[in-house]
């Protein structure tokens, strides 16, 4: 059984990927003739995440070359997640994709992800059966996803995923995210029909990747603060129990001076309570300031991405498709 008449729509985040860009537009190429013969057209939206390098030229000779190609532009990186996001308003398909753009992910994997589209699950996730990548950055990534197996959701893929596919009915879920939030696990966490699929990750060949140890350690503390009360739960139980160890010691210090009617020893071993202690406090408050500013950062409606160009068959405007004419749009606040 096929498609008739649909669309797929394939959001492709870039940030400094200007080496890749041209494989990448080929291979998409050959899966858009494949997708053909099933009668399914392609929609290739890219999202350059304000590249320092020339990405964006890059994308303009792409354009140039497939005009029916939407481009857009962020003012300045606002991150992967932004990025994705800025992508979806453009996205006219019956479901929509994510691919990254440094080739690690293969574009092929869209068609059997399509299949399981085709099949009636609203989701699909092509997660890591093997990376080829450091053994620390493995380790890392192992760690990750064990603890965001035991704080946050259950069933998640241990290998993680850069690749998902939706149909167009959880669109209007994707929309209102806050700015920083892992969309992949919110997807996850909805709780439709979720079809796994594996795949290969293979080795990075241009470039290097910027997605840094601090914006991975940054990324984590948005996932657990933006999808579980568990640390603040851990700390409330750490409090209650160093103030009950805390209160039995000051029991037997009473008890002794009481009793013996003279000093109390013990200078050394209060400095280190009160130490501990006040370790303590600074780090319950830490965890609460981060629940406190993903508050703060969603009630204060600041825009996740600012768009400096859209180049593209549509504009979007305060959460609104509207068709015109191929455009080049300045300074449009997504």
């Amino acid at each position: 059984m096929t498609l008739s008449k649909k669309t797929i729509s394939i959001i492709i985040p870039v940030y400094y990927n200007a080496e890749s860009l041209w494989e990448l537009f080929e291979r998409f190429q050959l899966l858009e003739l494949k997708l053909q013969a099933r009668s399914v057209a392609l929609e290739l939206i890219f999202v350059d995440d304000g590249s320092g390098d020339n990405s964006f030229e890059v994308l303009l000779a792409i354009k140039k070359q497939r005009p029916e190609t939407k481009l857009v532009r962020l003012t300045r990186n606002f991150g992967g997640t932004a990025s994705s996001w800025s992508g979806f308003p453009y996205a006219t398909g019956d479901c929509i994709a994510v691919v990254a753009a440094d080739l690690q992910e293969p574009p092929e994997q869209i068609l059997p992800m399509l299949d399981a589209w085709e099949q009636g699950h609203k989701l699909v996730f092509s997660h890591r059966r093997s990376r080829k990548d450091p053994f620390l950055t493995k380790l890392l990534a192992k760690l990750y996803y064990k603890v965001l197996d035991a704080l946050v959701v259950k069933g998640f893929p241990q290998g993680g995923t850069d690749m998902i596919l939706m149909d167009k009915s959880l669109l209007p879920y994707v929309k209102g995210l806050a700015g920083r939030i892992n969309y992949s696990l919110y997807l996850f966490w909805l709780g439709f029909e979720t079809k796994f699929l594996p795949y290969d990750r293979a080795e990075r060949k241009y470039g290097k990747s910027r997605w840094t140890f601090k914006k991975k350690f940054f990324y984590f503390i948005d996932t657990i603060t933006g999808f579980s009360v568990t640390p603040l739960r851990l700390v409330s139980g750490i409090g209650l129990g160093v103030s009950l160890v805390s209160l039995i010691y000051g029991i037997k210090l009473v008890t002794y001076a009481l009793l013996n009617g003279i000093e109390v020893p013990g200078f050394i071993t209060l400095a280190v309570l009160i130490s501990f202690s006040t370790a303590i406090i600074v780090t319950m408050l830490s965890i609460i300031g981060e629940y406190l500013w993903r508050i703060f950062e969603i009630t204060s409606h600041h825009p996740k991405s600012v768009i400096a160009k859209n180049i593209s068959g549509t504009r979007f405007i305060l959460g609104c498709n509207i068709e015109v004419s191929d455009v080049s749009t300045e300074y449009s606040i997504s």
